[in-house]
């Protein structure tokens, strides 16, 4: 068996990103290591208990994954400590309920409730590419790879996919013109228009104003209107 600093962290050693409450909590349970970066990602038992507050301890985040068929990225996940990221995708069908993993405008993880139609996509962004057997192999932000046909797709671009069967439905570019969600830096959780590209920065407009910011903190989500929910009053 694992020691208490394997399976969990302290409260004063979580991330910032994570939303813990400063008294009462000694241990949080600590995510496996996964496609997303720690401080951009929480466990389901984290989920559970101190986001969507459905359970009080592990046991009962247990009972809840044995017994309710919850689904991430629409694959059914058991296991309390398995990590679930920025943009991936929490379903429980039997409750009607359904969750994009998005970040607050103080840069905490946050669960936002959307419909069951939103649930079955995912917005994936292009970390890297390479050829592969013939085809163009794309390394996505979310640890997935997705062969395609034809090199069409550039790093930084953000596909729209179909959850779980991966099919490619839209191809987000940045590129002027574009919405943008902030996933890092001082503006984070905003959305704005790319207005410019250039070493290594991003220009973006949001209300009518310019801000830089660096090139990587951007995650495209759409073309004239944002391709997700971003708060409830989309829904």
């Amino acid at each position: 068996m694992g020691s208490i600093g394997e399976k969990h962290l302290s409260r004063l050693a979580t991330p910032k990103t994570w939303q813990v409450k400063k008294k009462g909590i000694k241990w949080i349970s600590r995510p496996f290591p996964g496609a997303h970066a720690m401080d951009r990602s929480v466990s389901l038992n984290f989920v559970f208990i101190h986001l969507l507050e459905r359970a009080r301890n592990n046991k009962e985040v247990k009972h809840i994954l044995n017994h309710q068929e919850i689904f991430v990225d629409g694959i059914r996940r058991k296991n309390p400590r398995f990590a679930i990221g920025i943009m991936d995708v929490l379903s429980i069908p039997k409750l009607e309920q359904y969750y994009r993993v998005l970040l607050t405008k103080k840069g905490k993880i946050k669960m936002l409730p959307i419909d069951e139609k939103e649930s079955h996509i995912k917005l994936c962004r292009i970390k890297n590419k390479g050829p592969l057997k013939k085809k163009m192999q794309l390394n996505l932000g979310d640890g997935r790879n997705i062969l395609v046909e034809k090199d069409e797709f550039k790093t930084r671009d953000t596909i729209i996919i179909e959850v779980p069967s991966q099919k490619i439905k839209e191809v987000l570019k940045l590129e002027k013109g574009n919405l943008v969600y902030l996933t890092r830096g001082k503006h984070v959780g905003e959305v704005g228009t790319v207005e410019e590209i250039k070493k290594g920065k991003l220009i973006y407009k949001r209300e009518k104003k310019l801000f830089e910011t660096n090139l990587n903190f951007a995650f495209v989500i759409g073309k004239k209107s944002t391709s997700i929910s971003l708060s409830e009053d989309k829904k």
